[in-house]
Parts: structure tokens; C-alpha cells; sequence
């Protein structure tokens, strides 16, 4: 490739890279409801790293006080893709919805009912991802509520060979903006 295509060709590559956003965080919380059919927001008290140690985040990171809040500096359409570890801790049938939220505002037609059932210490993961539009400044928050107060999202400790089980991990991505 000749001097005047390398050229365009970075320069492509830095105009497109440059609308893109994201940001990979998880949770080391247990979640545990206190009341059922109660809206409830999932904080992220971390950020994954890159090899060098730096956070693994451009233009959208977790608010310093309202560790719920995922904010994006960047109008773009956006992929939140989660996953949440449910766990039945008593015997029974037990629901739990899941569904997000921008600038505090649910989104219409959002959430999902998972059906926890069986005995105490069933689990199951809880995975999906929503596509939404964000305006630069806007914020996202992961919402959830259960039917009963038997139902964590809880965080596990390593435990030789297995590594840590954050109670969830959020991952977001963003096309060039719009």
C-alpha cells in the first residue's frame, strides 16, 4: 500500500474508532430484596482492566456516587449486554423481572419474567442485552424486582479451580455515532 491509501486508511480507521464507546463492568454485591414487587437498581462497584491495567472503559463509565448510574459521553446506539447469577434460596416457585431504565425512565416493553423453581440453592443466569439510544449525557440503570425475598443475585468467592462468580456483569458497546 502506497503512502496516499495508508493514509486514508488511518485516517478511516480514527474517524470510525472514534464514535465508538464502551465499557465492561461487574458487581461484587450480593443483591438481597427486602420487600417483594419492589423496583430495585443493580450497582457495579467494578471495572475489568485491560493487559496494562488500565480500566477497560471509552466514553461510558459508572457514576462515583450512584454506582447504578452507567453514563455514555456519546449520542450512539448503544448494547447493554448482562448477565446475573439468580439464586432460589428457599424451597418454591419464585419470579424475578429484570428490565432497564434511562435517565431514571423505564423503558416501555422492557423487562423479562425468569421463573426460579425447585428446591433452596437452585440457580440460573439470567443473560440478554438491550439496544438503545443514548443521547451524550444520558444514563442507564439495570432494574430488578422478585415475587419473594427467598431470591439473591449473589456474588461468590474463588474457589480452587474455579475463579470468582461476580453477581453480575455488564458489558457495553456502542456503534459509531449517530
Amino acid at each position: 500500500v502506497n503512502r496516499p491509501w495508508y493514509r486514508w486508511f488511518f485516517n478511516t480507521y480514527q474517524a470510525l474508532e472514534a464514535g465508538r464507546r464502551y465499557g465492561s463492568f461487574y458487581s461484587t454485591t450480593t443483591f438481597v430484596p427486602a420487600v417483594i414487587n419492589t423496583a430495585y437498581a443493580i450497582t457495579f462497584n467494578n471495572t475489568y482492566t485491560r493487559a496494562d491495567g488500565s480500566d477497560l472503559v471509552y466514553g461510558v463509565y459508572v457514576d462515583s456516587t450512584n454506582t447504578s448510574r452507567i453514563y455514555v459521553d456519546n449520542t450512539a446506539t448503544y448494547n447493554f449486554q448482562f448477565s446475573a447469577q439468580l439464586h432460589n434460596t428457599a424451597g418454591g416457585t419464585k419470579r424475578v423481572y429484570i428490565w432497564p431504565r434511562i435517565n431514571g425512565v423505564n423503558v416501555d416493553d422492557s423487562a423479562t419474567e425468569v421463573t426460579l423453581t425447585g428446591g433452596s440453592n437452585d440457580a440460573i443466569v439470567a443473560a440478554w442485552n438491550f439496544v438503545l439510544n443514548l443521547q451524550a449525557g444520558d444514563y442507564f440503570e439495570l432494574i430488578y424486582s422478585t415475587s419473594n425475598i427467598n431470591v439473591s443475585i449473589p456474588y461468590v468467592a474463588a474457589s480452587s479451580p474455579v475463579p470468582a462468580i461476580p453477581s453480575v456483569i455488564l458489558t457495553v458497546t456502542s456503534s459509531v455515532g449517530v
